[in-house]
């Protein structure tokens, strides 16, 4: 069964993927309930054929709470077998991970943690963009397709204007926004890893860091309670922050949106130039934005519904908020 899907899945995203100029997507997504999966495909950046040339990245999750650890495993070698036939891969193009709960306490996974040194890359193609990802070493690629909207959102309205990423890990944002022309760019992320990964991206679209388009290592959450923002506005501020983070270089303790939503927005929102923009998104879940958290001054509308690609099975993959300064609408649409 899941062979069969995925067979079909690609035989209909690879001539989509051609028609748009897109090497990489998501294929599958918890489609069959036997086969509690997600699994992306990434071709190479100069292949002509979508299908060719690919990488498969699949999370695996368990059927049900149940199952003996003979019982996983056994399901696991099935749907590896499954994903291999579909697909038409040899093993050394599937890449397996395992994503665990991101907790509070002490010891628990950070989103981003490295997990593996064998730094198995490629550059894939986005439209005419190109940008480098990592197949083993991490939870995440560094690519997070579910934004493939909004980063073309971004880049056509960014001609002469000045951007601020937030929280920016590869800064594909920033890249997006450098190619819609925008006049500064300022991307700031607490990873230098990251912003390293960006520099590479920037360099692999034809651009390079000056001084008018920065990164600055920090915690963003000090960073934008601490600078002065009267000195430094934008136009189009990106806030897209994790989930949640217990990480030891932060300043707070930890970090949790649906906790600390409201003071960020605030904060952020200083940074916003007159007549500026504020996008605001998040992959919680079970996140609500209430309206009386938006910053004074702001108006709010949700617009989900135009930031998820259409090869997104799950409509709930993030939210995301415009919120405009100047705007006199401050409820959220829902």
């Amino acid at each position: 069964m899941l062979a069969n899907r995925l067979a079909n899945r690609m035989r209909h995203l690879a001539k989509w993927g051609r028609r748009r100029d897109i090497s990489c997507f998501r294929l599958y997504e918890r489609d069959i309930p036997d086969y509690p999966a997600i699994i992306d495909w990434y071709a190479d950046a100069d292949g002509d054929d979508p299908t060719k040339d690919g990488d498969a990245v699949a999370w695996l999750f368990h059927r049900t709470k149940d199952d003996t650890d003979e019982e996983a495993q056994a399901y696991q070698r099935l749907a590896e077998s499954e994903i291999l036939s579909g697909l038409g891969i040899q093993p050394s193009r599937l890449h397996i991970k395992r994503r665990g709960r991101q907790r509070a306490a002490s010891g628990g996974r950070e989103q981003y943690e490295r997990v593996g040194t064998a730094a198995i890359t490629k550059v894939i193609k986005e439209f005419d963009l190109q940008f480098e990802i990592n197949l083993s070493d991490y939870l995440d690629v560094g690519l997070f397709l579910d934004h493939r909207s909004l980063r073309q959102m971004l880049r056509e309205r960014s001609q002469g204007k000045r951007v601020l990423n937030l929280f920016a890990y590869t800064g594909a944002f920033s890249v997006a926004a450098r190619a819609g022309g925008a006049s500064a760019t300022t991307t700031v992320d607490l990873s230098a890893t990251y912003l390293d990964w960006y520099a590479r991206n920037l360099a692999n679209n034809g651009y390079a860091l000056d001084e008018h388009h920065r990164s600055l290592q920090a915690d963003c959450l000090q960073w934008i309670d601490q600078h002065p923002a009267e000195q430094d506005r934008y136009d189009i501020v990106i806030l897209d922050p994790p989930t949640f983070s217990n990480s030891k270089r932060m300043a707070a303790d930890s970090f949790s949106i649906e906790r600390d939503y409201a003071g960020l927005l605030k904060a952020a929102a200083r940074f916003v130039a007159p007549g500026g923009e504020l996008f605001f998104s998040t992959n919680a879940r079970r996140f609500t934005l209430d309206p009386t958290a938006v910053p004074g001054g702001f108006g709010c509308r949700d617009i989900s519904n135009r930031t998820v690609p259409e090869d997104f099975r799950n409509r709930t993959i993030h939210r995301c908020w415009r919120l405009a300064e100047g705007w006199t609408q401050r409820t959220p649409a829902q």
